[in-house]
């Protein structure tokens, strides 16, 4: 993980936890130049819900992250989504 996405995932709030999820149950999209947003979306989820179990109330606050990837898959930055994610 890079220092920035360390620091953005400070700033931002989000524990380490969601960007383990991330990775794990994560819906890719992908951003051009090799680099891949990770976030949750419905499937994702309901992945994450069977996974978690009588936690995933307590997640679902924290669902609304996202993650970019390098090529390398490396943490560029984690980030918290205000927007949807458009898929072509």
């Amino acid at each position: 993980m890079t220092k920035h996405a360390q620091d953005r995932r400070q700033q931002r709030c989000i524990p380490p936890m969601v960007e383990d999820l991330l990775m794990k149950f994560g819906t890719t999209v992908y951003l051009g130049d090799g680099c891949t947003k990770l976030f949750f979306d419905k499937r994702a989820r309901r992945k994450v819900e069977a996974y978690a179990g009588p936690i995933a109330s307590k997640l679902n606050e924290h669902l609304d992250a996202y993650l970019v990837l390098s090529q390398s898959d490396n943490p560029i930055t984690v980030a918290h989504l205000y927007e949807r994610i458009q898929r072509h």
